[in-house]
């Protein structure tokens, strides 16, 4: 469940409403006259993208990347 607070509501107490997205997970809306335009959620550590996916464990590329490419492997609005 989300929850709703004004920008001025806020600003008021936004330490306090970090703290309590900090021990609780969940978001909270903040929204200016009753519309949504923001959410305070908590943070999330990204994924390393340099990682290898386990499930390509043992993947082979077979070519050579670097290789040029045929005329016929462009399309013919790119030549």
């Amino acid at each position: 469940m989300k929850i709703m607070q004004s920008i001025y509501e806020t600003k008021a107490h936004f330490s306090e409403l970090v703290a309590e997205v900090e021990r609780t997970g969940m978001a909270i809306v903040i929204s200016r006259h009753g519309k949504p335009v923001a959410d305070l959620v908590p943070h999330r550590t990204a994924k390393d993208p340099l990682k290898p996916d386990p499930a390509l464990r043992g993947a082979v590329y077979k070519g050579d990347p670097t290789a040029p490419l045929d005329a016929a492997d462009w399309p013919e609005t790119l030549r």
